[in-house]
């Protein structure tokens, strides 16, 4: 199989589970309870056109291990609310107050400060109510929560945000604090996200350990690349402004490394990733690879 020919498999491949999880996305907050404004407040986010990488990663995982696909994709979609409301978050005037998201304007720009917050805790909340309503073997399904909720929280995304917060502007070219952030801030979510597929499948301690590896030097990586495309970055591509990290004076690996290093250290992180899973098998496994090195390469 030629080079174009295996980015193209990817693509197809991508956009088949992207799809899968859109049409879950589209379908939630019908039930008649929850108030109108906030509903158009959630789907506004939520449907902005991600990537999805989160709950692809976390369904693609239970898939290769043989997990009930039906309710992986229901946990894995719950995965993507976590995800939508830490970005209305990030983007409030107290944090990023960044005006853009998606090309479009962030969600405080469109419908105010109080309904943007009040929208990220409601995706938030749902994705655990989603989660927990999963027909899956119940000590599996409280394990992945258990998981999740320890990489959404003070140990993990919220965590990382603090500190990514309090180190903002500060001018410190400290490179073990930089990965600790993103560890936290980035990786944690995307590790977890895999190490859920495998816990959903009711994997063995080889495939659990072999997840969360693949998970960590995955998320990692993508954090990397994402301090990367902030400098270099296509605008229109991002939906968003390039060059606002250095002018905020945050902690970047372009920042602290150059960018010629930190493309070295994502491809290493990703060679790591591809390392975890050799002994897999299968169009997931291949998928795997192909996000991995997806990653690397990415221009939005």
């Amino acid at each position: 199989m030629t080079i174009s020919e295996r980015k193209k498999r990817f693509k197809e491949k991508l956009n088949y589970y992207k799809s899968l999880i859109d049409n879950f996305l589209s379908s939630l907050f019908q039930d008649g309870y929850i108030p109108q404004e906030l509903i158009s407040a959630m789907n506004y986010s939520l449907m902005a056109g991600g990537k999805r990488i989160r709950p692809i990663l976390c369904y693609v995982w239970g898939k290769l291990l043989g997990g009930k696909e039906s309710d992986i994709l229901k946990f894995a979609s719950s995965i993507e609310l976590i995800h939508t409301y830490s970005l209305i978050h990030d983007d409030l005037p107290a944090i990023d107050n960044d005006d853009f998201r998606r090309g479009k304007p962030t969600s405080h720009k469109k419908f105010g400060e109080a309904m943007a917050i009040l929208a990220g805790d409601g995706l938030l909340t749902e994705a655990f109510y989603l989660m927990s309503s999963c027909d899956l073997p119940k000590d599996r399904l409280l394990e992945a929560i258990y998981e999740i909720s320890k990489a959404a929280g003070p140990r993990g995304m919220v965590g990382g945000q603090v500190l990514d917060v309090l180190y903002t502007g500060k001018n410190i070219k400290d490179g073990d604090l930089l990965k600790k952030i993103h560890s936290l801030k980035t990786g944690a979510m995307i590790k977890a996200s895999c190490l859920c597929g495998a816990i959903l499948a009711e994997a063995d301690k080889s495939d659990l350990k072999n997840a969360s590896i693949y998970g960590e030097y995955v998320g990692l990586a993508f954090q990397v690349v994402d301090d990367i495309l902030n400098v270099i970055g296509d605008e229109k591509k991002l939906g968003k402004p390039v060059g606002k990290d250095k002018d905020l004076g945050k902690l970047t690996y372009p920042s602290i490394f150059g960018l010629d290093q930190s493309y070295k250290y994502a491809e290493e992180l990703v060679n790591k990733a591809i390392e975890a899973i050799d002994g897999y098998r299968g169009e997931e496994a291949e998928f795997l690879r192909d996000l991995a090195w997806y990653i690397l390469y990415r221009t939005q």
